[in-house]
C-alpha cells in the first residue's frame, strides 16, 4: 500500500499543477456544473462525442488539489471510452475512494486511477475526489441540474 500512497502524492501534485484538458469546450455535446460547498470546489465539465464514444472531455473552474487532480485524470482516462466503459470506471473509482471496493483487486483495470485509493483514508476528502466523476456521470446521462455534494 506504500507504493499506492507514493503514487497518490505524486499524481495529485502533478495533476494539480498541470491539469490535463483544462479549458472550456465551445462545441460540447454535454455540459454540467459540479459544486462542493464544503471545500469550495466548483467546476464545469464538457463532453464531446465521437459516434458511440466519448471523443473529448474537458473542464474549467477551481478547487482543491484532490478535486482538480481527479478531474484532470478523469478527463484523460475517459477520452475514447464508450458510455458503458465510462460507467464502469465511475463505479470502480467511486467504490475505491469510498472504501467499498478493495483497490488491489482492480489495479489493472484502474491503472493510475488506483492512486486515489488513499482518499478512502480521509473521509472528508472523498467528496473532493468524487465530485468530478459524479458531474461527468450526470453530463454523460443527460443531466441538466448542477451536481452538489450536499
Amino acid at each position: 500500500m506504500d507504493d499506492i500512497r507514493e503514487l497518490y502524492q505524486e499524481v495529485i501534485l502533478d495533476h494539480n499543477k498541470h491539469p490535463h484538458n483544462f479549458f472550456a469546450m465551445e462545441d460540447a455535446d454535454a455540459r454540467l456544473e459540479g459544486f462542493n460547498p464544503l471545500c469550495g470546489d466548483h467546476y464545469t465539465f464538457y463532453l464531446k462525442f465521437d459516434g458511440d464514444r466519448i471523443g473529448e472531455v474537458s473542464f474549467e473552474g477551481s478547487g482543491c488539489a484532490i478535486s482538480k487532480a481527479s478531474a484532470s485524470m478523469m478527463s484523460a482516462v475517459l477520452t475514447g471510452k464508450t458510455p458503458a466503459e465510462a460507467d464502469r470506471l465511475f463505479e470502480l473509482f467511486t467504490g475505491i475512494v469510498t472504501g467499498k471496493l478493495p483497490p488491489k483487486e482492480h489495479l489493472e483495470e484502474l491503472g493510475k486511477l488506483a492512486a486515489f485509493a488513499g482518499v478512502a483514508e480521509y473521509p472528508i476528502r472523498v467528496k473532493c475526489a468524487t465530485l468530478p466523476w459524479h458531474t461527468m456521470h450526470g453530463a454523460l446521462h443527460g443531466g441538466d441540474e448542477r451536481i452538489s455534494t450536499e
